[in-house]
């Protein structure tokens, strides 16, 4: 059954994060409240002076953004660019659709985040090293990356003598 939505009649929740820029205020969970399986929805709204979440960009995942209200500076890779009410911007999969908001105005900037889900993300920090591993947010520093077969090194002791010792 199709949901409407109208972004005025959202009752936005605060999300605090630990490092205050990046608070910002976000809808219910749109997605789940409809029961989507194959993208996720929030209409997000970012007050002055603040940061969308930290530069990044999805290896599994395609994300939208629209303006519905207000502006803000997008930082891309390849510059800052100003975002302003009614547009449409998409961030591919991979570097080169790194991104994040800042709101240099001085009132909220509210915007609907469409993602594709297919599976589990990873999300990369090139600001900070870090990788995050979607939906289970477990995050990692990119330093501690190791070679495929580091530690795989005498697999023979971790099988029993008789099985790795038979000839057939």
């Amino acid at each position: 059954m199709p949901r409407i939505f109208h972004s005025s009649q959202l009752d936005f929740q605060p999300k605090e994060a630990l490092v205050p820029e990046f608070d910002w205020n976000s809808s219910p969970r749109l997605a789940e409240l409809v029961g989507s399986r194959d993208f996720q929805f929030d209409i997000r709204s970012l007050d002055p002076d603040r940061f969308s979440f930290p530069y990044h960009f999805h290896r599994n995942a395609e994300e939208l953004f629209f303006i519905v209200s207000g502006k803000a500076m997008l930082r891309t890779p390849d510059d800052f660019t100003e975002v302003n009410k009614d547009d449409l911007v998409f961030f591919e999969r991979g570097p080169s659709g790194a991104h994040q908001l800042y709101n240099h105005g001085d009132a909220p900037c509210v915007y609907l985040d469409l993602r594709s889900t297919v599976g589990i993300d990873v999300v990369e920090y090139p600001d900070s090293n870090k990788v995050n591993i979607l939906p289970y947010l477990e995050v990692y520093e990119a330093s501690s990356r190791v070679n495929y077969y580091e530690g795989e090194e005498n697999v023979k002791e971790k099988w029993p003598a008789d099985v790795v010792n038979r000839k057939s």
